[in-house]
């Protein structure tokens, strides 16, 4: 099944996603067990991760 360039442009998308996540999480006042846990979660699982990252993942330390 070829996705085409629809399929590309929503990877990157995703991909693009899952960065600023991991950023976010980096950034954030977790303890360093709890942030490489939530990178894990997003990089082993992009979309899971991602939505359970914006849904109850730590919040970032300029907030």
């Amino acid at each position: 099944m070829d996705l085409g360039i629809g399929g590309g442009l929503i990877g990157l998308i995703i991909l693009a996603l899952d960065i600023w996540a991991i950023i976010n999480v980096i950034g954030s006042g977790s303890s360093t067990g709890s942030k490489v846990l939530w990178v894990l979660l997003i990089l082993l699982l992009p979309v899971v991760g991602l939505i359970i990252w914006a849904i109850a993942g730590p919040r970032s330390a300029r907030a």
